[in-house]
């Protein structure tokens, strides 16, 4: 009797646990990744191994939640490739926008929702170059075909040039809003939430799972930003010219390091650079470093600049891009420069490179000789002036230094102003 009530029992479980087993396994796994910030080469590979991690969990529907002002034309292909190649459906819900590459990104998908108040289009490519736009505007033509939209209404978000009537004008720039785009049938539907859109499409035993990013991922997606790539390089520039300024190796060198090591590994994880072009930019600092243990400003400093400016170019996706770049870190670096020689007499490592104690007749100091006799007297330099330098004023050989500007042999000079036993000179300009 004791083995029949056992037996009875274990149906009795089984009776009851069957229908949940069954439950779950008809139940849907919807993959949701978001597609957040600037389109570049970090966020496609986030995006490749959350696809790839959605596969290998089996999910029946990967959702693309977008939000994206654009990006890198490169990356937005390399992203819509990934998406077209799934037999997974694929959904894109446009949360707040899918602007330029967002456009791309969007109709690569199966289905297209949008959130109340979002907006799909403005995609013109940067540089907008005929070949650019011609390039760009067949990709999404291309997609649009495949996916059953219309070519037209995505190409007229790309060119200007294309008018399309009670739509937009030539000369204009496509960007459908929600019920704009709903109204012409583009999308498939609107949703507020995503459980809206599981619902529009019969998903009613559903489970929602998010794809995490994980630090290495979060860390390529800042170095890889065409929006951190600047500060990295002012960083390395602003680290360098504290080192420069102090003596030994110091926080600055650090910086500095750490500043170019991020800019370029950034680069080369884009693809933009090579070893070649590290190269570059090294001679180019090694220069710069070589002309500021110089006075004046030679040829080292020139080739030093057009070495950096030219490693930068080819470190870049564009010249656009390079342009930004350098105009944003150089003047940076240029008002950083300011701020540290204005701000390092009040520090102690000012000590270290500059003598602060000025030695004058008022404060009981009597120099061996009274250079005030020379003061407004012309004479001619017998070297160059880097800025110091010998003159010879009525057969007399002096040391000199000039305002910081050199000056070379053979050129006229004024004794323009005379400090303890330090003679300051300023050249007489002939005509």
């Amino acid at each position: 009797m004791k083995k029949i009530g056992k037996l009875v029992l274990v149906l009795f479980m089984m009776i009851l646990i069957l229908p949940y087993k069954g439950f779950a396994d008809s139940q849907k796994i919807i993959y949701k990744i978001d597609v957040e910030g600037e389109v570049n080469k970090g966020m496609y590979h986030y995006i490749k191994e959350s696809v790839d991690e959605a596969n290998k969990k089996n999910a029946d529907y990967i959702l693309f939640d977008i939000d994206t002002y654009g990006g890198r034309v490169d990356s937005a292909v390399d992203i819509s490739d990934i998406i077209i190649e799934q037999d997974t459906p694929t959904i894109a819900y446009i949360n707040k926008k899918a602007e330029s590459a967002g456009v791309l990104i969007s109709i690569s998908c199966d289905y297209i929702y949008m959130n109340d108040y979002s907006t799909i289009g403005s995609a013109e490519t940067i540089p907008n170059t005929e070949k650019n736009i011609s390039y760009w505007t067949s990709q999404l033509k291309a997609v649009a075909e495949q996916k059953g939209r219309d070519p037209e209404v995505v190409a007229a978000m790309a060119d200007k040039d294309i008018k399309i009537k009670d739509l937009v004008n030539k000369g204009k720039l496509l960007n459908l809003t929600t019920k704009k785009a709903d109204e012409i049938k583009f999308i498939d539907g609107v949703a507020s939430t995503n459980k809206e859109i599981y619902n529009d499409l019969n998903i009613d035993n559903y489970v929602q799972k998010d794809a995490t990013i994980k630090m290495s991922g979060l860390f390529r997606n800042i170095i890889t930003s065409t929006y951190i790539a600047p500060i990295l390089l002012s960083l390395g520039f602003i680290g360098m010219i504290l080192e420069i300024l102090t003596p030994g190796f110091g926080f600055g060198g650090i910086i500095s390091i750490i500043g170019f090591s991020l800019f370029f590994m950034g680069s080369i994880y884009t693809g933009n650079s090579t070893s070649t072009t590290v190269f570059v930019f090294g001679i180019g600092i090694v220069l710069l470093i070589i002309e500021a243990m110089a006075p004046g400003f030679g040829i080292f400093g020139t080739i030093g600049i057009g070495s950096i400016i030219f490693s930068i170019i080819m470190a870049s996706s564009n010249m656009m891009q390079a342009f930004v770049v350098i105009i944003i870190s150089f003047t940076v670096s240029i008002f950083a420069l300011i701020y540290i020689l204005k701000k390092l007499p009040k520090r102690k490592m000012y000590k270290t490179l500059f003598l602060s104690t000025t030695l004058n007749v008022e404060k009981g100091y009597i120099p061996s000789q009274d250079n005030n006799i020379y003061l407004n007297k012309e004479g001619i330099t017998i070297s160059d002036l880097r800025p110091s330098g010998k003159i010879e004023i009525d057969g007399e050989i002096l040391d000199v230094i000039t305002e910081g500007i050199f000056i070379e042999v053979g050129q006229k000079v004024k004794v323009a102003k005379v400090e303890s036993n330090k003679i300051i000179v300023r050249h007489i300009k002939e005509g």
